[in-house]
């Protein structure tokens, strides 16, 4: 774990604005809980490397009804997550002040965390989670959303040229809505951060 983070002060300042919080030393302690907290739930998936390094969709799979775009037919899977009760994905950033932060394209990530669920649980490793709002901000843009472009193999300037944000204004842009969440949304049940001391996605 980067000795500059403070998992405490974090999970702290995450209670501080509604939302829950717990930490785990491994993975597999962060799947068990999850799978320990779900059980005949309808479950939709987010699009996360952390998410999928974890094996999460695979192992809610035997015990609820799970749906995601990366392993189910896309736009069947979309719709169904968005119905879905219960939300799983990852966070860009983490600011250690209580901030979470979120890039997105399609939109339907930022939304199903925004709107329409019973809980949401955000799954990071501690290599998102930042000093304050600016610099995890910063990581956001510079860091995890020119590693997904790379990933998508998009043409734009950041997947092709230097590993940062260049506001293009490509038609293969990802970064189209930037979703800060300062506080637990009203009418939600739980919106639980769940910080897993290893290094996860981007």
């Amino acid at each position: 774990m980067n000795e500059l983070i403070n998992i405490e002060k974090t999970m702290k300042n995450l209670n501080s604005r509604g939302f829950d919080a717990s930490y785990f030393s491994t993975g597999k302690e962060a799947v068990d809980y999850i799978a320990s907290q779900l059980n005949g739930e309808t479950i939709g998936f987010g699009g996360s490397k952390t998410v999928e390094s974890l094996g999460l969709f695979e192992t809610l799979g035997e015990d609820n009804t799970v749906y995601w775009h990366w392993k189910q037919e896309k736009d069947e899977a979309l719709k169904n997550s968005a119905d879905a009760e219960v939300y799983i994905t990852s966070a860009n950033a983490i600011a250690q002040t209580g901030e979470i932060i979120n890039i997105d394209g399609i939109g339907n990530r930022v939304a199903s965390t925004l709107y329409g669920k019973k809980k949401v649980y955000f799954l990071i490793g501690t290599n998102k989670i930042m000093d304050d709002f600016d610099k995890a901000l910063w990581r956001a843009r510079n860091v995890a959303s020119p590693l997904n472009a790379r990933r998508f193999k998009t043409n734009t300037p950041c997947a092709k040229g230097e590993l940062k944000c260049h506001d293009c204004n490509s038609p293969d842009r990802i970064c189209r809505s930037l979703v800060v969440l300062w506080e637990k949304m009203m009418r939600m049940e739980k919106v639980e951060v769940v910080i897993i001391d290893e290094e996860l996605g981007f």
